[in-house]
């Protein structure tokens, strides 16, 4: 558990309600120290209000910690993410020697770590993480299936 008393998984879950409520595809993650159970970072999507292609949920949680820690690298440190990573992301992961990466709904469309290029699984990949996926995947569906409805309707 976190600071606040939640799993690592509903802090997420909650930064992907913000970024819905911001009008983002709502994806949020969270980055814990794996020792102390400590949040390092915490954000949900942000392409939109930034204009960035590469402002997703992990992406900014990735870059937030490695800039407070001062170090690329996050050896000791677990992913919580709603939504199986793209293949972008899954590349971030990697570099950033992520030890652990927990995720909610998987992405048949999207997704690069059980779905498109199974980026972990590629001889050019150098690391790794334990992964464990569909943790809490029908709140996080249905939070973006919600969203998409809307969207359309």
């Amino acid at each position: 558990m976190n600071d606040a008393g939640r799993s690592p998984m509903a802090a997420a879950l909650a930064e992907a309600e913000r970024a819905a409520e911001r009008g983002e595809v709502p994806v949020g993650a969270v980055l814990v120290d794996a020792a102390t159970g400590a949040v390092l970072a915490a954000s949900g999507n942000r392409t939109e209000e930034l204009a960035d292609p590469t402002a997703h949920a992990e992406m900014l949680v990735l870059r937030e910690a490695a800039q407070a820690q001062g170090a690329a690298r996050l050896v000791e440190c677990d992913l919580y993410v709603t939504l199986e990573p793209c293949a972008m992301c899954a590349a971030a992961i990697s570099f950033a020697r992520i030890r652990r990466l927990y995720f909610g709904a998987y992405d048949p469309k999207g997704g690069a770590v059980e779905h498109g290029p199974r980026f972990f699984h590629q001889p050019t990949c150098h690391h790794r993480p334990e992964i464990y996926g569909g943790i809490d995947e029908s709140r996080a569906g249905a939070l973006l299936r919600g969203f998409f409805q809307q969207r359309r309707g």
